[in-house]
């Protein structure tokens, strides 16, 4: 068989290409979270939580608004009454237990396949911001161009493991054909994991077949292990929507997986307290994890936490907050409970990349450390509370990201002899230093995390180079990136048949907007 041409460039498969050298980063790989967990609540906690939304789901039921998941419910034992569904806790720990603790995800470019569950621990780009926001040209309404940067940057970082929902919404893109356009760049600016949203049947069974081709496997082949997933948000509270339940079914039904994260505003959409707010959150979840067990046992399903609290002031919402980082940690007590893989968010509130946004975003992408997370949504260009998507911000994540990466590296906890370093402790002695010994002259070069965002020369040197502040920095770094970018490889003919793919659905009108 003759060799098939292949657009695009980048070294090893990855499609860095020269945009490689924009910046030193660190290379691709999972990061593998070794701490404990941080559990707030004893085990009677956990217990009573659980009783708690048990029985939520027992006494008060869920609303499915889809009237197929109430028939597969009712067949199921379920009690049915209009479209409130209540299930006892029997059934409900008998239908999560079928779920994985662990699965992984494969690509288009298998090296890029992602592990979900144990202590992996993925980032995932900005997902879903109706606006787009740089230094340049201030705050705008999100666009195609907008959008295709944002997915050059995904690919480019390392540390961005999954090309998640649309990094902002290309309103310039008519609705109708919209997943159309996106998908097809996203599969072609990058070749990492993809999600695809669950807002209708034709954008599903297009996004899927769309990632199908991309792979360039027959439809049994792809539909054998995970390759793409979706997330689908409860309407809180106590309801899960048509076109939410209708996208996680279909993927079910193709053996992809499924997010479920409930969006429980502690205050508003559920209780002022965050053990409430958590109860309502597990039941929410757990019920649609039901349901999707029923229709493919085994189904690879996570569990998403997007717990917080409303400024009680103004209604708006908060994140990155003292209730936020708890939220988060006692629904990884629960998610490990349940034994289920669990999704967070790096999420803040602030309406400029500046230092309220990077001690909430610290806060939340802390607490998905200490919870155990396995997937951060949003872990970076996250600005207002998700209606902002920054270019300077998603740089300023990036250098965080890598830094955490760096706090898990085994090396920094090695206790080898060559590492207590006796001996050159013993060569320095009282009087001299470490910086010309032998075992120092060994190692500095890979020794520390070497920045590329942080400015850490002296305020002379730093005055002199103009003073520039760390946004400053940000906005030069990703225009270097941009200049340099060059898209993944993809197989010529694969390309073509995505692109015939595309068109021929246009011409149908693709997908209705009214249901």
């Amino acid at each position: 068989m003759h060799e098939r041409r292949r657009r695009g460039g980048g070294h090893a498969g990855h499609g860095r290409g020269e945009a490689a050298h924009a910046i030193a980063q660190m290379p691709w790989r999972i990061p593998l979270n070794p701490d404990r967990p941080t559990e707030p609540l004893p085990p009677e906690g956990v217990a009573a939580i659980h009783d708690a939304a048990m029985r939520v789901l027992e006494e008060v039921g869920i609303d499915f608004l889809h009237p197929e998941a109430r028939i597969l419910l009712g067949a199921a034992g379920c009690s049915v009454a209009g479209d409130n569904v209540r299930m006892d806790r029997a059934f409900v720990m008998e239908q999560v237990r079928k779920a994985p603790r662990q699965f992984d995800m494969t690509p288009r470019n298998p090296a890029r396949r992602v592990t979900m569950g144990g202590g992996h621990m993925c980032f995932v780009n900005v997902s879903s911001p109706p606006n787009a926001m740089d230094l340049d040209r201030g705050r705008r309404v999100g666009n195609m161009e907008d959008f295709k940067n944002f997915m050059r940057l995904t690919q480019y970082f390392n540390c961005i493991h999954v090309a998640g929902g649309y990094p902002v919404e290309p309103v310039d893109i008519h609705p109708s054909v919209r997943h159309l356009d996106c998908l097809f760049e996203k599969l072609t600016l990058t070749d990492k994991v993809v999600h695809a949203y669950s807002l209708g049947p034709e954008r599903v069974e297009d996004v899927i077949e769309m990632a199908r081709i991309a792979s360039g496997l027959p439809q049994a082949e792809f539909e054998s292990q995970p390759r793409l997933f979706t997330n689908i948000n409860s309407s809180s509270p106590l309801k899960h929507d048509w076109p939410m339940l209708d996208g996680a079914m279909r993927f079910a039904r193709r053996g992809q997986p499924v997010i479920v994260t409930p969006f429980t505003l502690a205050g508003a959409m559920a209780p002022v307290t965050m053990a409430g707010a958590v109860v309502l959150s597990i039941a929410e979840a757990l019920a649609a994890i039901a349901l999707l067990q029923v229709i493919r046992p085994g189904l690879a399903c996570m569990i998403g936490t997007f717990t917080s609290n409303v400024d009680m002031k103004s209604g708006a919402p908060a994140f990155g907050t003292p209730e936020y980082v708890r939220a988060t940690q006692m629904t990884g007590q629960l998610a490990r409970f349940y034994g289920l893989p669990l999704r967070a968010s790096n999420a803040c509130a602030s309406n400029a990349p500046d230092g309220q946004a990077m001690w909430e975003s610290m806060n939340s992408l802390w607490s998905a450390v200490q919870a155990g997370v396995n997937l951060v949504y949003h872990a970076a260009g996250w600005l207002e509370g998700g209606l902002i998507a920054s270019y300077e911000k998603f740089v300023m994540d990036c250098e965080v990201l890598q830094q955490f990466q760096r706090y898990f590296d085994p090396a920094l906890t090695d206790t080898s002899p060559e590492a207590l370093a006796v001996e050159a402790i013993a060569e320095v002695g009282p009087h001299g230093h470490f910086f010309g010994a032998a075992h120092t002259r060994s190692r500095y070069a890979s020794a520390f995390y070497a920045p590329f965002l942080s400015d850490w020369r002296n305020y002379e040197a730093w005055a002199e180079a103009g003073s520039p502040t760390t946004e400053q920095r940000a906005n030069r770094i990703w225009k270097a990136i941009l200049a340099a970018y060059e898209p993944p490889p993809m197989d010529e003919a694969v390309r073509d048949e995505l692109a015939a793919f595309v068109a021929r659905r246009k011409r149908e009108g693709g997908a209705p907007t009214d249901y």
